[in-house]
């Protein structure tokens, strides 16, 4: 935890996982290694597992980590830093193994101030009532992104995973008439920072500033909690990429996610 303190921002995934899960493998969907020199000092944490995701300081650790993670099965996309992730997959690939994508995307965060604009009374914790509406929506997002649609290939287990993020209090939706209006996750929270995914705004209300209000809204809560707040947006996706500045917030970093042909 300390090696990850480090880059709060850059590693606020893994520090969360840890903070919520400790080692457990079946609520991470992996396991979690370190890596150490010659003097025992850590170079690097990842987790290895469904999702591989890895914090390192040097080219050896990252290839470490990426000869350890060719033996996991259930492997579907690995996660980093845009050098380090182009580095790991050298590493990891197998000769002439390609990936089924690669998706660049752009580490974005929000600090205070926010602006203030129309608050909206009705967003609030999602419960487990609105599981159903949440699951829908985020599989959609999840399948744009990587061509797989998780209520497809695992619908109880996604499901599950909802209904336990929902039960922490980590979605947060707008519901009218039956009909999800705004949603957002707080997937990932550490004393620093918090990191949100699964934005959305429904197809026939956007141009009508509820995002912005809704998400402004979300931000100046969530900022009491966190110095600040950090969001992945896909490098091609120009109107969020502009939604998003207009929010307020700015370029962190560069990632890149590779998502994986399936293991046979």
């Amino acid at each position: 935890m300390n090696f990850l303190a480090a880059s709060p921002v850059r590693n606020v995934i893994l520090s969360s996982l840890i903070r919520d899960n400790g080692f457990e493998r079946s609520l991470n969907r992996g396991d979690f290694y370190a890596c150490r020199d010659a003097r025992g000092e850590i170079t690097g944490v990842a987790l290895i597992g469904h999702h591989i995701l890895f914090a390192s300081r040097c080219i050896e650790t990252v290839e470490a980590f990426a000869r350890r993670a060719r033996a996991s099965a259930d492997a579907h996309l690995i996660l980093g830093e845009r050098e380090w992730a182009g580095r790991f997959w050298s590493a990891y690939a197998r000769e002439g193994e390609s990936p089924l994508l690669v998706r660049r995307e752009l580490l974005l965060e929000q600090k205070w101030p926010v602006a203030v604009r129309e608050s909206v009374p009705n967003l609030r914790p999602a419960t487990l009532e609105d599981l159903s509406l949440v699951a829908a929506v985020h599989a959609q997002l999840a399948f744009e992104e990587s061509l797989v649609n998780p209520l497809e290939v695992d619908p109880e287990g996604f499901r599950a995973r909802l209904a336990r993020r929902i039960e922490t209090g980590r979605v947060w939706v707008w519901i009218e008439e039956g009909r999800l209006i705004f949603k957002a996750d707080t997937v990932c929270s550490t004393p620093e920072v918090i990191y949100l995914e699964g934005v959305y705004v429904d197809s026939g209300e956007r141009g009508k500033g509820y995002g912005l209000r809704c998400l402004s809204q979300l931000s100046r809560e969530l900022l009491m909690r966190a110095k600040s707040l950090c969001l992945l947006v896909n490098e091609e996706n120009e109107p969020a990429r502009a939604f998003y500045r207009r929010a307020g917030y700015k370029l962190h970093s560069h990632y890149d996610t590779i998502y994986l042909p399936p293991q046979i």
